[in-house]
């Protein structure tokens, strides 16, 4: 069996289709080459491996996949490591907030071991973050968690967030039923889409309760502004190193989900990734303590 042959249909199955393959080899080479040498190799093997169109893997092409995914997805690991380059670099994607409060104090204590760590960080929700994993451009995730990873993912939950509402400190806003007996109100969030607001969201299904968005902000540190402006109800969370201005009180709703910060990542896991994970884990159980 060719082994060229099985490197091409790996980028195939992987990326849903010899167009799309082509687009990602770390080698230039034409969409008729791949084509052409896809065909030799399920003559070889007298079996078709994919449906065109739409894209699909037959259950001759799955079983190869699956065998071939572990071997092609670590090459460039496995070559880094013996170069000498896996133990020096760092591909990590998290959300702006971890990333500003947390990144740089984790990335001194391992460039303690690592002077010479070279580091690519990208801004990422879960979704985000799993298909950076997937696609193999990054090493190690920390992201809000809200639903199971995909297949091949491991997660590890590091710390748990209560949600707040956000008020003007001279309202006379004390508990969260105080809160839900004004509505309707103007609600301040991130995007719908978020962990946060869909963790919110699960406890207000519980109560039989609606409140939609009604201004939309992408950081919890924009919510905070338009909330002790006096333009609603801020919802956040209570979180180290997030501070909240004198002009606002935090009302913590303790009947709702809290939202879940985790690490992703994909086995194996390389020197470096692991000892930022390992810091990542200390820094959470300091948190838990002083909290």
């Amino acid at each position: 069996m060719n082994v060229h042959h099985l490197e091409l249909f790996f980028y195939v199955a992987k990326h849903g289709g010899i167009s799309s393959a082509v687009r990602h080899m770390p080698y230039g080479i034409q969409q008729p080459a791949v084509s052409g040498q896809i065909l030799q190799l399920e003559e070889y093997l007298g079996q078709k491996l994919f449906h065109r169109r739409p894209f699909a893997l037959t259950p001759a092409g799955d079983r190869l996949f699956r065998f071939i995914q572990p071997f092609f997805e670590n090459l460039e690991a496995i070559s880094q490591e013996l170069r000498g380059q896996g133990n020096k670099k760092l591909r990590m994607a998290a959300s702006t907030a971890l990333l500003r409060e947390y990144g740089p104090k984790l990335l001194n204590r391992v460039r303690e071991h690592i002077p010479d760590l070279k580091l690519i960080l990208h801004e990422a929700d879960q979704a985000m973050a799993e298909n950076y994993l997937l696609a193999q451009e990054i090493d190690l995730a920390v992201t809000e968690l809200y639903t199971s990873p995909a297949s091949g993912i491991r997660s590890e939950v590091l710390i748990e967030l209560p949600l707040v509402f956000l008020v003007q400190s001279q309202t006379k806003l004390k508990k969260a039923k105080d809160v839900f007996d004004q509505r309707p109100q103007p609600l301040i969030s991130v995007p719908a889409t978020s962990a946060l607001f869909r963790s919110f969201q699960d406890g207000l299904r519980k109560k039989s309760i609606d409140w939609e968005i009604t201004i939309e902000l992408s950081t919890l540190e924009m919510i905070q502004t338009y909330a002790e402006s006096g333009y609603g109800i801020g919802l956040s969370v209570r979180a180290p190193g997030l501070k909240f201005g004198p002009g606002l009180r935090a009302i913590e709703l303790d009947e709702f989900p809290r939202l879940r910060i985790a690490a992703l990542w994909q086995e194996p896991l390389s020197v470096v990734p692991a000892r930022f994970l390992e810091e990542i884990r200390k820094q959470a159980r300091r948190t838990q303590q002083t909290s």
